[in-house]
């Protein structure tokens, strides 16, 4: 088990990708600390994660408020004894819209979660990380940053898009105190999201769902749309140990659709 003895941290815990996260986390051997806004959905995910309560944690947080995230990772740190691992997941991605449809202030909600919110998770994070002799940073990017979904999202993109400058910078930074900065990048990713949407495009088209899947993945080598576990599988790589000697790297999992 590859994460044996260390103390994971996974903000943005829903149904999708974070709490994938979090599952191959316990599988691995962390204990867990899972945060998002909705305590009462975040308490549930953890008793469906661990039922005796021993190895996850659940805390609310707040990428929006930096005070919020200050709470939320030291109370992160004192649950397990120190943290080795935070994974930022939480993202604000359901705004649609082009140059000419986004607004000012659409742009500044976006911005304001998707990448000072990040930041705000890595600074309270770091100094609990150094703390504990270093660990991993690890955030989520999007394939939306150089290829444009169906559905326009140019400040959602743009906002990940602006994170990929940031590991450069913070891998730069906090690499004395030996704490790596990655990021995985996803194409789309197989769960309740995209489950909607092709539901969605079927039904709205009159055409099988597999017809909209077809589509998805028509320039997939690989032929297949990555699940919320295989991208989760990437991430708990880079919480590890085996990648104790990477940082300020970028890895795609997107079944080849991009290859750079």
């Amino acid at each position: 088990m590859i994460l044996e003895g260390k103390n994971v941290v996974v903000v943005g815990v829903g149904p999708g990708l974070g709490r994938e996260v979090a599952k191959a986390s316990l599988r691995d051997g962390a204990n867990v600390v899972i945060g998002a806004r909705n305590e009462e959905k975040l308490a549930g995910i953890a008793k469906e994660l661990d039922p005796s309560g021993e190895r996850v944690r659940a805390l609310s947080v707040d990428i929006t408020d930096g005070e919020r995230c200050q709470r939320f990772l030291e109370g992160a740190a004192e649950a397990f004894g120190g943290i080795d691992a935070v994974v930022q997941v939480a993202a604000f991605d359901n705004l649609m819209g082009t140059l000419a449809t986004t607004s000012e202030e659409d742009w500044a909600t976006c911005l304001n979660a998707n990448v000072i919110g990040t930041i705000r998770i890595a600074k309270a994070a770091a100094p609990l990380l150094k703390a504990n002799g270093g660990g991993s940073l690890v955030m989520v990017g999007s394939q939306s940053m150089w290829l444009q979904p169906p559905m326009p999202q140019i400040a959602y993109a743009s906002s990940k898009g602006a994170l990929v400058s940031s590991i450069y910078h913070l891998a730069e930074e906090l690499g004395p105190d030996k704490i790596r900065v990655n990021m995985v990048i996803p194409t789309w990713m197989w769960g309740p999201p995209v489950e909607m949407y092709v539901k969605w495009q079927a039904g709205d088209r009159g055409v099988p769902e597999q017809q909209i899947i077809d589509e998805i993945t028509a320039n997939m080598p690989l032929g297949e749309i990555p699940k919320d576990d295989d991208v989760a599988e990437a991430i708990v790589f880079f919480c590890s140990d085996r990648s104790r000697m990477i940082t300020g790297e970028t890895l795609l999992v997107n079944a080849g659709e991009i290859m750079r």
